[in-house]
């Protein structure tokens, strides 16, 4: 499963950018505890993405459960007699409800729903009383895309964004409530390479194969840092009729990782690099921030490849 991974670069410079913002909060500044949390926050994520698709495998065991409380029953109706396994013979739920590959992670990294079996059990009540599922199971339609489908649907929808399972989100790790899109967008991209023939789910690494996103993310992290002085002087000179104090915190770090970017990595093309740190700017900073930033860097970047302090090469010249 090659070209397929957790993280990319976008991700990873959003991270980047969360824990610089609150290294520049801290008054000690302590840098190796700030690269501490930035790697735990990695790994956390990685934790999430394997526990949600055991989070949607569970769902077949509360189903089945389901299924065996009615035919118990004293007076069974027809529908516990016969009933409807639409949900518990769906193809890619059972691959993550019996995956090894999901086993195997979970044991690595000591982690499961063991306390939350509740949690969970609430989760499959609320989910049968969803749309979603109102709809698969009254649907005529069969075969693997169907099953797939719907299970995405019911996964994006309903399942994570079930109250229970927000709070105990919450709970669990304070990285997660920034996480979910992003993890939840992995997690529905596995979902999407399970095949009819599968009997077990390829889960996606979290690092490319050919190591170059880690070392974008290391150096991006050490040089944003290194580099810092130096780049906020580019900057104030560049924003001359501004006081530093007055630009916001957050366009100061997005504008100095974006010069350490520009400096550090001569394949990446400056107008790449530009465009994410202005698609940053509207999610995280100021509604005028993407203006001001873009104006700053166009500047900066001219002047500092004139001067050869920013030099491009391979895929990093296309303009």
């Amino acid at each position: 499963m090659t070209g397929f991974h957790m993280l990319n670069r976008r991700h990873l410079r959003i991270k980047i950018l969360h824990m610089l913002y609150a290294f520049y909060q801290d008054e000690e500044r302590d840098v190796v505890k700030t690269k501490k949390a930035l790697d735990h926050s990695i790994n956390k994520m990685h934790e999430l993405y394997i526990l949600l698709l055991m989070m949607i495998g569970s769902m077949q065991s509360f189903a089945i459960e389901r299924i065996e409380a009615g035919r118990k029953k004293q007076l069974p109706t027809q529908e516990d007699l016969h009933p409807n396994t639409k949900f518990v013979t769906n193809r890619p739920l059972r691959a993550l409800a019996n995956s090894k590959n999901l086993v195997k992670a979970a044991s690595d990294l000591g982690i499961g729903w063991g306390e939350h079996q509740e949690m969970l059990r609430k989760m499959f009540r609320s989910l049968i009383e969803e749309e979603e599922y109102i709809t698969f199971m009254s649907s005529e339609e069969r075969g693997f895309r169907h099953d797939r489908e719907s299970l995405i649907r019911m996964f994006r929808k309903d399942m994570i964004n079930m109250e229970v399972f927000q709070e105990n989100l919450e709970e669990l790790s304070i990285f997660w409530n920034d996480d979910l899109d992003l993890t939840a967008s992995m997690v529905i991209k596995t979902i999407k390479t399970i095949k009819e023939t599968d009997d077990d789910v390829d889960l996606l690494p979290l690092w490319r194969e050919d190591d170059d996103d880690r070392q974008f993310f290391e150096g991006l992290f050490a040089e944003t840092l290194d580099q810092a002085n130096e780049n906020e002087a580019f900057v104030t000179e560049a924003a001359a009729n501004w006081e530093l104090e007055r630009i916001a915190l957050m366009d100061r770090i997005l504008m100095k990782m974006a010069l350490a970017e520009a400096r550090t990595f001569p394949s990446i093309p400056l107008k790449v690099t530009l465009n994410e740190y202005i698609e940053l700017s509207k999610y995280y900073s100021t509604p005028k921030s993407h203006s001001f930033i873009n104006g700053i860097l166009d500047e900066l970047f001219g002047k500092l490849k004139e001067e050869g302090k920013i030099k491009k090469s391979g895929r990093g010249l296309i303009e």
